[in-house]
């Protein structure tokens, strides 16, 4: 029962929406007052639309990437090798919930003046990534919790294995679940960011969300269109890279059932 409710609750105000996109009229009785598509054809006729799509994925990728270039491994050592780090990094982690996109994005644009880099996709990345760490942190952490990693790693090092071949033969595999999760949890995020992209780099690189921003304030239905392809684009991609993780992770069950079968 109240899986149910929570299902409507969670259902109701997406179905909304996709209805919304497509109605010609929703303002004076219950249901739409006829249908069309021409909401979707001025979105996709707008010079702008792939323009903002491109960027917002680019922006999102390059992110998820920086957050597993610094996070995943910087979690590993600090779980395997320095225990003593890990109440430093677990309040590093929490400090981007606390402080305001605002704050942050105009403290870098006052702090980094260089041209290159003042207000620039670049710096634009990196304040993205700073704002997402906790959510590849944190199911990462979890997922290392969940293994037993000590005896993993020192079966590897007695073998010979260095801190690499660890993380990506080892003990990567083993905590790939959080490692999607927590791509799944940036790039959603960061694709629907707003604040930082606008206050950092504006018009210079323009997102998604800033334009239904602007759509919002002139007809609400062209803004549902929008809203509604960002979800189905993040939707779709999010089950993608699931799907991928889980043929991964049965490729590797099969194989080592295989080798156990051998031995």
């Amino acid at each position: 029962m109240f899986l149910v409710l929570f299902s409507v609750y969670m259902l109701i105000p997406i179905l909304a929406t996709y209805l919304f996109s497509i109605a010609v009229r929703w303002d004076r009785s219950i249901l739409p007052e006829g249908y069309t598509f021409d909401w979707y054809v001025q979105t996709f006729n707008h010079p702008y639309f792939l323009i903002t799509v491109k960027n917002s994925f680019l922006l999102a990728t390059y992110t998820v990437a920086a957050n597993l270039v610094l996070i995943v491994p910087a979690t590993y050592l600090a779980y395997a090798r320095l225990p003593a780090a890990k109440i430093p990094i677990d309040v590093l982690t929490i400090l981007p919930f606390g402080i305001p996109r605002v704050i942050l994005a105009l403290a870098l644009v006052t702090v980094y003046t260089v041209p290159v880099i003042n207000r620039s996709p670049l710096l634009l990345v990196c304040a993205c990534t700073v704002f997402s760490m906790p959510y590849m942190y944190r199911p990462v952490a979890n997922s290392l919790d969940a293994i037993d990693l000590g005896t993993l790693n020192d079966a590897a090092m007695i073998q010979g294995a260095n801190a690499r071949q660890i993380l990506f033969y080892i003990v990567g595999p083993n905590i790939i679940n959080g490692i999607v999760s927590g791509c799944l949890l940036v790039f959603s995020a960061i694709f629907a960011e707003y604040t930082l992209a606008r206050l950092i780099t504006g018009a210079r690189f323009k997102t998604l969300p800033m334009l239904l921003v602007e759509f919002t304030r002139r007809d609400g239905r062209v803004a549902s269109s929008i809203s509604v392809i960002a979800f189905t684009v993040a939707l779709l991609l999010s089950l993608a890279i699931i799907a991928l993780a889980q043929a991964n992770q049965r490729r590797g069950e099969q194989a080592v059932s295989g080798a156990g079968k051998n031995t």
